[in-house]
């Protein structure tokens, strides 16, 4: 692995000025690799991410990648990771002109990370720094454990087991809040612990003087000058001298909030709730699982963002590598070339969906509607479907410009997905005539045939909704909890749980708890079979011929135990 030669990174360097001049924006310097194959192969167990923490199932996922791409060789164009700066590895093998249309949709997906309002949190981190530091604190647990060390990874896949229940939102409620009180001048509590109780302790006690204390003073001042009150406090916070130089004061600040009471009781989400009140945990033994606990949990919600928006930051990204390559001088010579590699990129699969190309063409589809005026009340009021053609009322590029940079700011996989009423993307499904297909078995031929199953809008929305990231409802339910118990609730949101992967997970989250934990969910239930001997045989012959079952399903509530060894299921 090795940065980009210095005449292939003057040509991304133009690209950024390209993509600039049309409206993009990125902050900051950004770095390239050139990887191999097998290096590409090796970082994808690791998510791309170099630093990631060591884990025991990253290494049987590079062992599977080989094996596949033995069977089937294959090559990734490119990936690029949201952290500061910017990091994207490109394969070895890509020609000039394929790294320029590359590096285009890259500078697509930079730009969406760091202007997508649910990539917030991650606007001012370095992860890839972080994710370093994570590193080395797991592998010194590790070497602390010694011959006990296989604990550390065992705790992990206990944590991994729960890490798709982060309160991802929660945290994003959270740091707006953060940013409200600055937006109006308003302090938040944990600058005014440091520039009061903090260094006043220090001054007291001859650590530092009054002219370090202005010197910060004015160190903040300048934050809130050059970033904005918005990201002012974490990047002063995030200042590397400082954090080498109070390494303490994260947790003293935390000691703090504890003492005062200031410290949020309600836990954002399962991982949280442990490490602050699992009795087990804070035993002085255990104190190194809740280190692991925070690694696993902080680098699971810094994926959040990007689990919820593959369809609309692929989408963002392949409009612009399309609209900034085809007006790119290089591509001469290479037009057939850039129509093979982009037609695969682009496809349209008949049966499901490709999040590339129906991510660009909603985005397209609102910035037309836009330009032509249709973004609008009287537009919805319209029903006849020539006039809803005809309807224009010339509102421009630039407008339309202006609406689907909003787009890019505001929405996420399921905003795009139902930012239009029913008609428009009734429209949307006839102007590019998709289909939800169907599947049934033939058994005269022995295949499946595959059919037009419908071409209605709300179908095929409702289609990309069901593909689209949901992880279950969890709540912490201390009401039901009995006296040293973990209660989770799982609110039934038209999914049932996985119930093969249940005793697992709660046997792992019994071990950090140290106590009883409880799961309550919804399931279903048929009523039992009436048939006896072979008329029970001739029922399954049917059902896998295509009869209906023809036994009644009833939805129940089932209550899951899990005390240490044993495990048990009970039906409400």
């Amino acid at each position: 692995m090795e940065l980009l030669d210095q005449r292939t990174k003057k040509i991304m360097e133009e690209c950024k000025e390209k993509a600039r001049d049309v409206g993009l924006r990125f902050d900051g310097e950004t770095l390239e690799y050139i990887v191999t194959n097998r290096q590409m192969t090796e970082l994808s167990s690791k998510i791309m991410i170099p630093t990631l923490y060591n884990y025991w199932v990253h290494d049987i996922e590079v062992l599977r990648d080989k094996w596949l791409y033995d069977v089937y060789p294959h090559n990734a164009y490119e990936t690029v990771i949201n952290t500061r700066p910017a990091i994207s590895f490109y394969n070895d093998n890509n020609p000039d002109w394929l790294n320029i249309m590359i590096f285009y949709h890259v500078l697509g997906h930079i730009d969406f990370f760091q202007n997508n309002v649910f990539f917030r949190q991650t606007w001012d981190d370095d992860f890839c720094g972080q994710a370093l530091a994570d590193n080395r604190l797991l592998e010194r647990i590790r070497e602390e454990r010694g011959s006990e060390k296989r604990w550390v990874d065992y705790v992990i896949e206990f944590a991994r087991g729960v890490d798709n229940l982060v309160g991802y939102y929660a945290e994003l409620e959270e740091k707006d809040r953060e940013q409200t009180e600055n937006l109006f001048g308003v302090f938040s509590e944990r600058v005014n612990f440091y520039f009061g109780e903090f260094l006043e302790n220090l001054r007291k006690n001859k650590e530092i003087d009054i002219k370090f204390y202005y010197e910060e003073m004015e160190r903040y001042n300048k934050c809130i000058d050059k970033f904005g009150r918005e990201s002012s406090e974490s990047i002063f916070f995030a200042d590397g001298d400082f954090k080498s130089r109070f390494p303490e004061f994260p947790k003293v600040f935390e000691n703090y909030q504890k003492k005062h009471g200031k410290a949020k009781s309600k836990s954002k989400d399962i991982l949280q709730h442990l490490m602050n009140h699992s009795d087990f945990l804070d035993k002085e033994k255990n104190k190194w699982m809740k280190d692991v606990l925070g690694v696993v949990r902080k680098t699971s919600l810094y994926f959040q963002p990007q689990i919820r928006d593959q369809i609309i930051n692929e989408g963002w990204a392949s409009l612009w590598h399309e609209r900034l390559f085809l007006v790119d001088p290089r591509i001469r010579g290479h037009e057939v070339d850039y129509a093979k590699v982009n037609a695969k990129v682009l496809v349209n699969p008949r049966v499901g969906f490709n999040p590339y190309i129906i991510g660009k063409w909603l985005l397209e589809f609102v910035e037309e509607m836009a330009s032509q005026g249709k973004i609008s009340y009287a537009f919805q009021l319209i029903k006849d479907t020539e006039e809803r053609k005809k309807y224009d009322k010339a509102m421009g590029e630039e407008y339309g410009r202006k609406i689907l940079f909003e787009t890019r700011r505001n929405l996420n996989d399921f905003g795009l997905i139902n930012f239009l009423s029913d008609d428009d993307f009734q429209d949307f499904v006839n102007r590019h005539n998709l289909f939800v297909a169907g599947q049934k078995l033939n058994m005269r031929e022995g295949v499946v045939d595959v059919f037009i199953k419908s071409r209605s809008g709300r179908d095929y929305r409702e289609m990309l909704n069901n593909s689209l990231y949901h992880p279950p409802y969890i709540v912490i339910n201390d009401e039901k909890a009995k006296e040293g118990e973990f209660y989770i609730d799982h609110i039934y949101e038209g999914r049932t749980l996985i119930t093969r992967y249940i005793p697992a997970v709660l046997r792992g989250l019994a071990y950090m708890w140290g106590n009883t934990v409880k799961l309550e969910t919804t399931e279903f239930k048929k009523e039992e079979d009436k048939n006896v001997g072979m008329n029970v045989w001739w029922r399954r012959l049917g059902i896998l011929m295509g009869a209906p079952d023809g036994r009644k399903i009833k939805k129940i509530r089932v209550l899951y135990t899990a005390s240490g060894s044993s495990f048990e299921r009970k039906e409400l």
